[in-house]
């Protein structure tokens, strides 16, 4: 089976979309992240993320509707699809197993 290997942002950004579900949206992306890494984020590091893991065909895509708040732009909603949960199921399966394989040493 081939591994579909992430970047550690990439794997953050597709771990957060996976998160927010239906929600997913870039400034929601980045203001999750901001609080579960404790520090900043930049928006276009964001989006440079999502249009990777788009077009590895780890989430899809689509705009929302018109808002006057945003002075008539739509927000562009993402998903994750069947090969972006696998390849974090395998990411995860992967991490576990190396933790796994640490020796049980004392480090008091």
């Amino acid at each position: 089976m081939k591994l579909n290997l992430l970047g550690e942002f990439e794997e953050l950004v597709l771990l957060m979309v996976a998160a927010l579900h239906d929600e997913a949206y870039g400034v929601a992306i980045m203001e999750g992240l901001k609080l579960k890494l404790k520090k900043n984020i930049n928006i276009s590091a964001v989006h440079v993320a999502l249009k990777r893991i788009e077009n590895k065909g780890f989430v899809k895509s689509r705009f929302g509707g018109i808002t006057g708040e945003r002075g008539g732009r739509r927000k562009k909603y993402y998903v994750l699809t069947a090969l972006g949960k696998k390849t974090l199921d395998q990411q995860y399966t992967l991490r576990t197993g190396i933790y796994q394989q640490i020796p049980k040493i004392s480090f008091g």
